[in-house]
């Protein structure tokens, strides 16, 4: 074989080690002289001339002849180590209770037991820029007061003293145990209560019947505190208003006994049955301006965050009057209508289960 043919040679061999290598981005193909400049020039070490030389690449980036860097695709992995402590969060426009619960993997339930001070256990009250206290886990957030015991704690939470004790985010030192079995906790101490329940209180209307509308004087200025007689329902309800989709809460039993219809401000709002008012005006704890009707069959229906209240304590009216308008008053995001039934028998119920659209 001629010298001409063993340099081909020689030199094709090398451009599929430099493209095996490049496609790698693990080593640097260079000729002997390239070699050297990367490393302390040695005589004796020198290959001879001609020689193709593999040398490893920093770990940084890889460079071939052509001077096209290769970047190495250094990937770390993280571990996701659980949470035990408390977080914060501030809550922006356009949150609700659903939408934070999801985000931290946390029932609803959970973000209202974390922060009774502030949210009072009602999603109503969230507003844009409050701080909120998101617990590790689902669970309840208790501050000690003097005179609890681990059993009683444990017991009004339906959680085991030792899921208490051995929660790691507490920091209670387990050594430090009374003669009765006590833990020495200091009054004011806030615990994590993990997998804790408790009822939540409802801010909902109350029952508030024709025969005893003055049961609701508690609850706002609107109440009607004398005896009605009046319409009686059919038992069969129409929608609300004009819009048939959701702009907010939906149903749940526990957190939103009612649904948030959406509309614009100043759309009628049409009585779902006949019936009487037995509330008619501004109510607290987050409604607004509020009607409440009562059918005078074990149903009543009630129509919150109005921006206009179109009827008097009193007033019989037909099913499909126009008894307000829609709005946006007390603790609401925006426009809408929130709805609710509720039955003598069956309490609070989904307003989907028995009204159309």
């Amino acid at each position: 074989m001629s010298k001409i043919r063993l340099r081909r040679s020689i030199l094709a061999i090398a451009f599929v080690i430099l493209g095996a290598a490049a496609c790698s981005g693990r080593v640097q193909l260079g000729s002997a002289p390239a070699a050297a400049q990367a490393t302390q020039s040695n005589p004796e070490n020198d290959p001879p001339p001609g020689e193709v030389v593999l040398e490893a690449a920093p770990l940084e980036e890889s460079v071939s002849e052509s001077g096209i860097r290769r970047f190495a695709n250094l990937k770390t992995i993280i571990p996701n180590r659980p949470r035990v402590g408390i977080s914060s969060y501030t809550v922006q426009p356009g949150d609700n209770l659903f939408l934070i619960a999801e985000r931290y993997n946390l029932k609803p339930e959970s973000v209202l037991w974390g922060n009774y001070e502030v949210l009072r256990d009602n999603p109503q009250f969230l507003q844009p820029g409050q701080e909120l206290v998101i617990l590790p886990t689902d669970g309840v957030y208790y501050q000690w007061k003097a005179g609890d015991t681990l059993n009683g704690v444990g017991n009004f939470f339906r959680v085991k003293v030792e899921d208490i004790l051995n929660w790691p985010g507490n920091q209670l030192d387990l050594a430090a145990i009374d003669q009765e079995g006590e833990a020495m906790i200091e009054d004011g101490t806030w615990l994590i209560i993990p997998g804790g329940w408790r009822e939540l209180r409802d801010w909902g209307p109350p029952a508030i019947t024709r025969s005893n509308p003055a049961a609701a004087a508690y609850y706002g200025s609107g109440y009607c505190g004398s005896v009605y007689e009046g319409a009686i329902g059919t038992g069969f309800f129409i929608w609300p208003t004009s819009a048939t989709y959701l702009s907010g809460y939906d149903y749940s039993p526990s957190l939103h006994p009612g649904i948030d219809i959406a509309g614009a401000v100043g759309n009628a709002i049409f009585a779902a049955d006949s019936g009487v008012v037995v509330f008619a005006g501004w109510s607290e704890f987050g409604y607004g301006y509020l009607i409440v009707l009562d059918h005078g069959n074990g149903w009543q229906s009630a129509y919150a965050h109005l921006s206009a209240v179109g009827v008097t304590c009193g007033q019989s009216v037909g099913r499909g009057n126009v008894i307000g308008a829609l709005g946006s008053s007390g603790n609401s995001s925006g426009p809408h209508l929130h709805f609710e039934l509720r039955s003598e028998i069956y309490g609070k119920v989904n307003p989907w289960d028995y009204v159309s659209p």
